[in-house]
């Protein structure tokens, strides 16, 4: 099961915390949210399996200090 860690205010940010958890190893996904017309300037949730949920926080919290 996939577990939100982050909603990014669009694509590009979503983007870069892609890369900082992939870089470490983290599995990610993206999936946009709200209004589709948006396109990448919509939010944008970033996911991560439950079992890395820990890890992915703590990736995050070095990275963005969330």
């Amino acid at each position: 099961m996939w577990t939100v860690v982050y909603i990014a205010s669009n694509r590009t940010t979503a983007e870069m915390i892609k890369n900082y958890l992939s870089n470490e190893g983290v599995l990610v996904m993206l999936r946009s949210i709200g209004i589709p017309h948006l396109g990448d300037s919509g939010s944008v949730e970033v996911l991560v399996p439950e079992t890395e949920v820990e890890e992915a926080q703590e990736v995050l919290r070095a990275a963005i200090g969330s």
